[in-house]
């Protein structure tokens, strides 16, 4: 098995091509493409499909594996899943296509390297920021080099900043965060992949989003992790359970903050 340190430097030259594929690929895209729509009704462009074709070319040369992306069909998906046990790349070409389109500086590619469906290392870059977190499973996480949380969280859930998106949790829980939120303030930047990079790097101390797919979390989960956040599925299944299934996701900068923030949100939910 690999060790931590390697498993760093795989995570540092994934950096450097994440950061090429942007430079030549997504950039000159952005506010020069159309958007497109696929059959769930969620947004593509030209730039999604070019990068993913360039990643699929370029990942399994960095590592053997087969690369599983947001921008295949479920069919495609599934079989790579299955077939991925001893290594597989998870990618989102552009986390964040509204932004993108709409000329909004924050989106993300995101890309995770799996073993038996784990993560071990992972890159998410905003191209615009030139702001690159990438970790490794037991050798940290870092922003463009600084190890990560940037700061300390917040010690009480009234004092924390919370990521909050109200798309997809139950009426009764938006409700109550609307009214009586029990955080100090919040926030939604419509980057899933970002948002869980800014509680790695103590932007944010807590977060919920009622559904991500595997590809909107599997570097952020890890990134997060490294960093001494934690975070679950909101129905308590495994967040790695596979690619088909859309997630309510719980997160926080700190064990103690994720506990608080679990036992509200399920006492409303």
């Amino acid at each position: 098995m690999p060790s931590a340190a390697h498993r760093l430097a795989r995570a540092r030259a994934l950096e450097s091509l994440v950061r090429d594929v942007a430079r030549d690929t997504i950039l000159p895209r952005y506010l020069k493409t159309a958007r497109n729509r696929k059959t769930d009704g969620s947004l593509f462009t030209e730039a999604d499909l070019e990068s993913q074709r360039r990643f699929c070319e370029e990942l399994p040369k960095l590592l053997p594996g087969p690369v599983l992306g947001e921008e295949m069909t479920h069919e495609e998906q599934a079989r790579i899943w299955q077939e991925g046990t001893r290594g597989l790349w998870c990618i989102d070409p552009i986390d964040g296509t509204t932004n993108f389109v709409n000329g909004i500086p924050f989106f993300a590619v995101s890309i995770a390297y799996l073993v038996d469906h784990e993560p071990r290392f992972g890159v998410v870059y905003n191209p615009v920021t030139d702001e690159s977190f990438y970790a490794a499973k037991g050798a940290g996480a870092f922003l463009n080099g600084v190890e990560l949380p940037l700061r300390e969280p917040a010690s009480r859930l009234a004092d924390a900043v919370a990521g909050i998106d109200f798309k997809r949790i139950s009426n009764r829980l938006g409700d109550e965060l609307a009214v009586r939120p029990p955080y100090y303030s919040q926030r939604n930047f419509g980057s899933s992949a970002l948002e869980w990079c800014f509680v790695a790097a103590g932007r944010l101390d807590i977060y919920l989003h009622g559904g991500q797919m595997l590809w909107d979390y599997a570097a952020g989960h890890l990134i997060l992790s490294e960093a001494g956040g934690e975070s679950a599925a909101l129905d308590g299944s495994s967040l790695m359970a596979g690619p088909a299934v859309k997630r309510g996701v719980i997160a926080a900068a700190s064990p103690t903050l994720l506990g608080d923030w679990r036992s509200w949100v399920s006492a409303r939910s």
